[in-house]
């Protein structure tokens, strides 16, 4: 445990950050940490590859991934809905032949029962001289016969198999596969995904004159299409679905919804044209929502 305090070592208060030294020296305990910028991705990465974009395009849910990544998921996901589709329908074969195989038994059982009923069916000629005394002692034999075989069927049908041996435990059987989904989902929105959906984004680099490698290692690379206002992580933005440009948030409150045109191309927009871009979270963290990491730990009983 660490000391109270600098100097004095008979303090009352136990201060909360010895709380948290002490806790995390323990090894028990939930730790709960803040993340840092380091842990969101920039408004301009893929949210696949996490890199700056060469060729990016956006889903109508406003995300924006790299075009030959998304296009790689999209054919991956794709391949694998095949494989799940084939080991289906195999499966799907096996249990008709199975079905098939067990319709034809329970016919040729069918058939059998019907051959002995039909065989036991024999006219026995009838002993006018045979006394009554001996029919008598001939049914309570064959009572008695017939009572002693149904206690001993009884007997043996309340008697367990032996579970231990192979030949009578219950094989074990496959899981039955379920029929799997055609649909491609996006990786970020779990919404359907098409290519056709993907819109191409076009930004506005902040020097023109800047290559691709000089403008990667400036802090600020992008600007608003319109009012050339800085774009970064804590700027909202928007992108224009007939140009493809971003713009900030405020522009499409203040200039672009009044005459619902796009300043680039002069097409009418409508509200679904108007995309606004998700900016700054990853699968590990959200932007400016739950940017805490949590880590359970085994907690400590008395």
């Amino acid at each position: 445990m660490t000391r109270h305090g600098k100097n004095c070592t008979a303090g009352a208060v136990y201060t909360y950050h010895e709380k948290k030294k002490d806790t995390a020296a323990s090894g028990y305990g939930t730790q709960s940490v803040r993340l840092g910028k380091d842990a969101i991705k920039d408004f301009d990465c893929c949210c696949l590859s996490l890199q700056p974009c060469r060729d990016p395009v956006l889903t109508e849910d406003g995300y924006l991934y790299e075009k030959e990544a998304i296009l790689q998921y999209i054919l991956h996901q794709k391949t694998d809905i095949a494989k799940k589709m084939k080991a289906y329908e195999k499966q799907k074969r096996a249990l008709k032949s199975e079905g098939q195989l067990e319709s034809k038994s329970e016919e040729r059982e069918r058939a059998e029962k019907f051959k002995q009923r039909e065989n036991n069916i024999v006219s026995k000629p009838i002993n006018p001289f045979t006394s009554d005394k001996f029919k008598d002692e001939g049914s309570q034999k064959g009572s008695s016969s017939s009572s002693s075989s149904d206690t001993g069927a009884s007997s043996s049908s309340s008697a367990l198999p032996s579970f231990w041996i192979p030949c009578l435990t219950p094989e074990a059987k496959p899981t039955l596969l379920k029929k799997p989904s055609k649909t491609v989902l996006c990786p970020m929105s779990g919404c359907p995904l098409k290519m056709s959906d993907l819109i191409s984004v076009r930004f506005t680099p902040l020097d023109p004159s800047l290559d691709r490698v000089a403008l990667l290692t400036r802090q600020d690379r992008y600007v608003c299409a319109v009012t050339k206002d800085t774009l970064g992580n804590s700027v909202p933005c928007a992108v224009l679905r007939p140009s493809g440009v971003v713009v900030t948030m405020e522009c499409v409150e203040k200039l672009i919804q009044k005459d619902m045109i796009d300043p680039m191309t002069g097409d009418k927009l409508k509200e679904k044209d108007i995309i606004p871009l998700q900016r700054g979270g990853t699968g590990f963290a959200g932007s400016g929502v739950a940017l805490k990491a949590k880590e359970a730990r085994p907690v400590m009983q008395a």
